[in-house]
């Protein structure tokens, strides 16, 4: 035990007596290891950021949603006059519901008008004629001083509407919108609820399934097929076009996760019954993106995490060159602990305990780096980018999540460890061949 410890004092010793070489060597492994930990921690919280925007969404919901197919488009091309047929049918939510007895929810959009105004302000924005179990079904959430669409505004056909937050704030900013009158295309409609703000605006889960609350205005369904109908005509120079779609998106809720993908299947084989070619349709899960994120992320994980590791790599390749250099200064004094009896393993431990100490404290330095910069960042960011300089280059709004893991604390301390060791094996083995005499020789 005390060969041990004198053997860890003298190779301390001799890191302090050259403390700036020391630290410069062990720089290397500080920014490897810091690398790895911003590089996970950043990857884990854009990835925890984004599960939360689609689990947002619902994880046991399923989408079906309307989509234009390609010989609409090129009809239109083609004919001066037409009208394109397409997308679900009521037919289809008939027969949804007649066999999804076990969904919780099977609901309904259609989306109607294209343009809402206030007194003079106009807005486009997407309408949709829903049924309140939509509530629900999307974890919706109803500013309490209003109410959302109920079951008696769908028998009364009411002309009365739910508008997202951020028409709320475009419109109303200094009065209630409650009780006020706003315009769907011609049609007149009474505010009578606002949707609380939902945190997926502008984020992941909106992007990959296209919806943004925050931006969309709803109507009782009933009122919808009665005041817009399912035709939209489009006039332009030299031609007539419409587009006839009885129902925009079927929100589905599944019993449980484990059953949403078994589900999902039923679903596609129904509308298939109607829908033969499917080119009409889409079905969007949001477990399924769920769980391809996380295939994707643990892709990049080990990307980001190799690119990183390079940092290691090249910090044990300098350590190995400083100990070397160190070997051939040190050369003398090699010699005079052999003629007093050293043996070569006495040699090999003292240079492994350099190089561990280099390695370990350039570990916990770098631990220390990564941990603060991933802490920081998220918090820099926006001040960085709302300097006049930068303003103008970049979005403002950009945000970057982190989140520090455990694991990759302790897996880069202990790689970078590792590293360090396995370069210094070869210094403290080409020292511990030195000849004696030969080395008692060396100027």
């Amino acid at each position: 035990m005390s060969f041990l410890l004198e053997t860890i004092r003298l190779g301390l010793k001799n890191l302090r007596l050259h403390l700036l070489r020391s630290v410069l060597t062990s720089l290397g492994i500080i920014l490897g290891v810091g690398a790895v930990i911003v590089m996970v921690s950043i990857g884990e919280g854009n990835k925890q950021a984004a599960l939360r925007d689609i689990e947002a969404l619902g994880a046991t919901n399923i989408i079906v949603r309307s989509s234009r197919p390609p010989e609409a488009a090129s009809m239109g091309s083609q004919e001066r006059s037409f009208v394109a047929r397409y997308g679900i049918t009521r037919l289809d939510l008939r027969r949804l519901e007649f066999n999804m007895t076990d969904a919780a929810h099977v609901v309904p959009l259609k989306s109607v008008g294209g343009e809402i105004s206030y007194r003079s302000q106009r807005l486009a924005s997407q309408v949709f004629g829903i049924t309140p179990e939509l509530l629900k079904a999307a974890n919706l959430r109803i500013d309490p001083r209003g109410r959302y669409i109920t079951e008696e505004d769908l028998i009364k056909r009411a002309p009365v509407a739910v508008i997202g937050s951020e028409i709320a704030q475009k419109f109303f900013r200094l009065r209630d919108p409650l009780g006020a009158t706003i315009r769907i295309d011609q049609q007149v409609f009474r505010v009578v609820g606002v949707l609380r703000p939902i945190g997926l605006a502008g984020g992941a889960g909106s992007a990959l399934v296209g919806r943004d609350w925050n931006k969309d205005v709803h109507i009782p369904l009933t009122t919808a097929e009665i005041q817009f109908g399912d035709l939209v005509v489009r006039r332009q120079t030299g031609s007539i076009s419409g587009e006839e779609v009885q129902l925009s998106e079927i929100y589905l809720t599944a019993s449980s996760t484990d059953t949403v993908l078994n589900t999902a299947d039923r679903v596609r084989r129904l509308l298939e019954i109607g829908h033969p070619e499917f080119n009409d349709l889409q079905v969007i899960v949001p477990w399924e993106l769920l769980e391809q994120l996380k295939k994707t992320q643990l892709v990049w994980n080990i990307v980001l995490i190799s690119i990183a590791a390079i940092s290691l790599l090249v910090g044990g390749i300098g350590i190995m060159n400083i100990m070397l250099a160190s070997v051939t200064e040190r050369t003398r004094e090699i010699g005079i602990r052999r003629a007093l009896g050293a043996t070569r393993r006495h040699i090999v431990a003292q240079f492994l305990v350099e190089t561990g100490s280099l390695t370990a404290v350039g570990g916990v330095l770098g631990v220390v780096l990564g941990v603060g910069i991933s802490i920081g960042v998220g918090r820099a960011l926006p001040w960085l980018l709302g300097l006049p300089l930068l303003r103008s280059y970049f979005e403002t709004t950009v945000t970057v999540e982190t989140q520090v893991t455990t694991w990759s604390i302790v897996v880069s301390f202990l790689v970078a460890t590792m590293v360090g060791l396995i370069f210094g094996i070869y210094p403290a083995v080409v020292a511990s061949r030195q000849d004696p005499i030969v080395a008692l020789r060396h100027d």
